[in-house]
């Protein structure tokens, strides 16, 4: 059994509230978050997967944890903006950590899904990092495509956040897995707030075997699915993004989504 142990700390690293346990556990912390605060997650089992819950506005994460601690920055003002505007808010917070069932772990899922991801984020994955974003503002931070969330109509705020390439051209993503795993389908949301964006025609995804795929997509608001199969990759980037002749020169991605199951 794994010993659990979940910490509100304030900026100086002081405990506000403590819960430990075995497998599973959950804390209930009374009182507002202060700017500085951060969640601390822990276990003495690294190497494993686990469920956890930062906000009762947030989803679960189903992660796989190679250190014994996931660091959760509480985020303020406009570092808040691509959240619920319940996350994090009020006096009475609900968070959970639990050691995910072995069933649980040879479920096909969307692989590529952490809400919990952060910029600094370490032995946490899945985990997404970029060569670019816009202007370094949390609405259009890369980890805003893993979140879950699709909505893809608008570009501003919440639920409408994105992952923006600042026009870079040799914009760039990497989505880490941590461990490896089997794929058989790839789904690229893009944003489509038309006609204040354009889109892309093409894009490449390299994969940790070496091998590419290229995408071809075409303006449209609904996903772009993918049929492609990989088996014990532990990374992928997405790159080679080619944007449509348009006078926008705003393409963005809402969402990737990678489905398939933990590599046995």
């Amino acid at each position: 059994m794994a010993d659990l142990k979940i910490c509100v700390q304030n900026g100086q690293g002081e405990e506000k509230c403590l819960a430990c346990g075995k497998d599973r556990i959950h804390l209930v912390f009374r009182g507002e978050y202060e700017p500085g605060d951060r969640i601390v997650f822990e276990t003495d089992e690294t190497d494993a997967y686990y469920v956890i819950r930062a906000d009762s506005c947030m989803d679960e994460a189903y992660v796989w944890l190679t250190e014994p601690q996931v660091i959760f920055e509480i985020p303020f003002e406009m570092q808040r903006i691509s959240k619920n505007a319940g996350c994090f808010a009020g006096e009475t917070h609900y968070l959970t950590m639990r050691k995910a069932q072995p069933k649980e772990n040879q479920n096909y899922r969307n692989l590529a899904k952490n809400v919990i991801d952060r910029h600094d984020a370490s032995g946490c994955y899945p985990h997404v990092s970029a060569n670019a974003e816009t202007r370094g503002e949390a609405l259009f931070a890369v980890q805003n495509v893993i979140d879950g969330v699709t909505a893809n109509e608008c570009h501003w705020p919440w639920p409408y956040q994105s992952w923006g390439i600042n026009r870079r051209e040799d914009a760039m993503l990497t989505l880490e897995f941590g461990r490896p795993v089997d794929i058989d389908r790839i789904c690229l949301v893009t944003r489509a707030d038309f006609p204040h964006d354009s889109w892309w025609t093409e894009a490449t995804v390299t994969f940790s075997d070496g091998s590419t795929e290229v995408l071809s997509m075409e303006k449209s608001a609904r996903p772009h699915e993918f049929a492609v199969e990989r088996t014990g990759i532990t990374w992928l980037t997405l790159g080679k993004l080619i944007k449509a002749d348009d006078p926008s020169p705003f393409p963005a991605l809402t969402q990737i989504e990678v489905y398939g199951k933990n590599t046995i």
